[in-house]
């Protein structure tokens, strides 16, 4: 019986030289963070669709990390079962505004190991 073998993409040199600049990935912090900078507001679902699986640990982090203070205001929301859930809707005050986009430009740093 032949073994099957996985079919990789071969990288060749041209690809290894290529000039054209890899674009920056964003962290989830920075993702979530920049969302409430521009004036966005977040429950513990719609941040999934920025990647965040656990918003109240990144909300966490921002404040104890970095000092931010957020708006918490309890909402509830329909779940898949056709009943209610109480989740935390979070926004960033505009008193945070500067603070935030400090920690912004500071975790939007790309880490010296990931450089180049």
């Amino acid at each position: 019986m032949k073994k099957a073998t996985p079919s990789f993409p071969e990288s060749s040199p041209s690809q290894a030289n290529d000039s054209t600049p890899t674009p920056k990935r964003k962290t989830k912090l920075a993702s979530v963070l920049e969302h409430f900078i521009n004036g966005g507001s977040l429950n513990r679902f719609e941040a999934e669709r920025l990647g965040d699986h656990c918003l109240n640990s990144t909300i966490a982090a921002l404040c104890g990390s970095h000092g931010l203070a957020f708006i918490r205001v309890d909402e509830r929301v329909p779940n898949r079962f056709g009943s209610k859930t109480r989740v935390t809707r979070y926004s960033l005050p505009e008193t945070e505004l500067a603070r935030a986009s400090k920690v912004l430009s500071r975790v939007s740093k790309t880490p010296h190991w990931m450089a180049d």
